[in-house]
């Protein structure tokens, strides 16, 4: 693999740009991050996802968002870390695992074309409702149902960690502009030490579920896995979904199942859509830091 090698790909429209800790020669601070993320400066994207070492799984992933902010777990993410370690040789096998910050993840590569991943399954992990464990500050054992008031709206909220936090919102109506609007304060109320992803869900019936996404550390996002998960795991919980649902979202659908454990998983598509190699002029505005 040449110096600086890179692979951008999206899932349902959320892209990541991945690269390999081992063949890049340059630091990925916070401010390279940010540049090479940015759409005007750098390549654009999502975020970056780097593979690095494991001593407890095939792989290791780093999951950075295109603040500079490191991410515990991203579904979509997962998906197109997963397309990548298996197209590009570092796995051999359909089924492997991969650590993240958020915890061991099982994959499986359920459909493959012309020898690249088409269609994946991500094992999840299990869906976390201890306000302490997401984390919150709610002084609850849970946040279900709970009210905050974000800039003189109140909203019933329910919280849950897939690995990373999350803030479901269950709605009638989803609107776009509201999500913009008070997404970002809602993703830095007080009560999320960690700051936390923000979903407003719309239930269309037991086994379809429409949702927005405010993504920590991104802003308005296209698709979400562990947003999906997320959604579908309170939903369930307050069994008003059956246990195998599509998430729709403004980029496309994913299949989440949840067992009685509330185990959950995903399965979706992913498309590449270049490699390269970052050029030396990128580089070097990576040294000089800023946008």
């Amino acid at each position: 693999m040449k110096d600086n090698f890179f692979v951008k790909t999206h899932g349902l429209g959320n892209e990541y740009i991945v690269l390999c800790d081992k063949s890049i020669t340059f630091n990925l601070s916070r401010n390279a991050i940010k540049r090479i993320c940015n759409v005007n400066f750098g390549i654009g994207s999502d975020g970056i996802l780097l593979k690095v070492d494991s001593d407890k799984a095939d792989v290791g992933l780093r999951i950075y968002n295109p603040d500079g902010s490191e991410a515990e777990k991203s579904g979509n993410g997962l998906r197109i870390f997963c397309k990548y370690i298996f197209d590009y040789g570092f796995v051999s096998k359909r089924e492997f695992t991969v650590e993240t910050k958020g915890g061991l993840v099982k994959a499986n590569i359920v459909e493959v074309k012309n020898n690249r991943a088409t269609l994946i399954t991500v094992d999840m992990g299990t869906a976390i409702f201890s306000a302490p464990l997401i984390p919150t500050s709610f002084p609850t054992a849970e946040v279900n149902d709970e009210t905050i008031n974000v800039e003189g709206k109140d909203y019933k909220i329910n919280c849950v960690s897939m690995g990373n936090p999350h803030c479901v919102i269950i709605k009638d109506h989803l609107d776009i502009a509201e999500v913009k609007k008070y997404g970002p304060y809602i993703e830095h109320y007080k009560m999320f030490p960690n700051r936390i992803n923000v979903q407003f869900a719309k239930i269309i019936n037991r086994k379809e579920v429409e949702i927005l996404i405010w993504e920590r550390g991104a802003g308005f996002t296209l698709a979400s896995g562990t947003s999906s998960c997320a959604v579908a795991s309170v939903l369930r919980k307050k069994d008003l979904i059956d246990n195998e649902v599509t998430i729709k979202m403004l980029g496309g659908e994913l299949k989440i199942e949840i067992n009685e454990h509330m185990d959950v998983r995903m399965t979706g598509k992913v498309r590449q859509s270049c490699e390269g190699v970052l050029n030396e002029d990128l580089l070097e505005d990576l040294e000089e830091g800023g946008i």
